[in-house]
């Protein structure tokens, strides 16, 4: 079989070394076309997708559990790599919650027109670096029936290791793209049929449910970065300012939980 047990140092690992690293993995997995999956749901789920993987990485009792996906892997030459949980953990320099990862092909991104094709309902995340937000707004965006997730340039990877785990891999589910370049981008969701709302605080922000009480058949709902939240020319570039009310003098909601709230209250109702 391909199942090998591993040593520090094996060259052979490089994919999985200093995953914590988050410069060193911003410059190798894009150039190196891979990302890394954690967790046996979120290896389903990027298998599912129709992923590639390079290689597995698994401590011994995951042999059992993702027996079907081992086998799967000798079939096809993908090496499996064993090590106990002390070994995997120095190798990867994080605590490994689940103890099974897979370095994976990172599939080409689609354009921005085959990414909107048949959507009526679009989160675009605005500059959000903080990698745990990203797949939180992710898993959101797939539990509350949104048809894409578009980013701007300066946002954190959706395909990194912690934005991949938090969204239970729904980033292999929801289909996403990058906008580039943006706030330009505004306009091309513009002519390509939706209305732009920004989820800003602002005078003259439409109350949330004012807006939920008659939607737009196409809507693209933009989402700010943590702390200053969305940029003044966005808001002047968007068709219209909303604004979730608050109470107890809160002013605002974390972004991924800003997020889901307007997603379900947008959300696109059967017809």
């Amino acid at each position: 079989m391909s199942i090998e047990r591993i040593e520090l140092g094996d060259p052979r690992l490089a994919d999985y070394v200093s995953l914590t690293d988050v410069a060193l993995r911003r410059r190798l997995e894009p150039a190196g076309g891979l990302y890394i999956a954690e967790s046996e749901k979120v290896i389903r789920r990027a298998l599912a997708a129709g992923h590639r993987p390079r290689s597995f990485l698994m401590a011994p009792r995951w042999l059992d559990d993702l027996a079907d996906v081992v086998a799967d892997a000798e079939a096809r030459g993908v090496p499996v790599f064993v090590g106990d949980h002390d070994v995997i953990e120095r190798l990867t320099g994080f605590h490994l919650h689940r103890g099974a990862l897979a370095a994976m092909h990172r599939p080409p991104l689609p354009d921005l027109a085959e990414t909107l094709t048949g959507a009526h309902r679009v989160l675009v995340i605005e500059d959000v670096v903080d990698h745990t937000n990203v797949g939180a707004v992710f898993r959101s965006a797939a539990a509350l029936s949104m048809d894409a997730v578009l980013v701007t340039p300066r946002c954190a990877d959706p395909f990194y290791r912690r934005a991949i785990r938090v969204s239970m891999g729904t980033v292999f589910q929801v289909p996403w793209t990058r906008i580039d370049p943006w706030p330009a981008g505004v306009d091309r969701l513009r002519a390509a049929g939706f209305t732009t709302a920004a989820l800003a605080l602002a005078d003259d922000a439409v109350p949330l449910d004012i807006l939920a009480a008659d939607p737009p058949q196409r809507l693209a709902l933009v989402l700010g970065t943590e702390g200053d939240g969305l940029s003044r020319r966005t808001i002047a570039a968007v068709d219209v300012v909303v604004t979730i009310p608050m109470a107890a003098g809160v002013d605002s909601l974390n972004v991924a939980a800003a997020g889901a709230v307007a997603a379900w209250a947008l959300r696109r109702q059967p017809t």
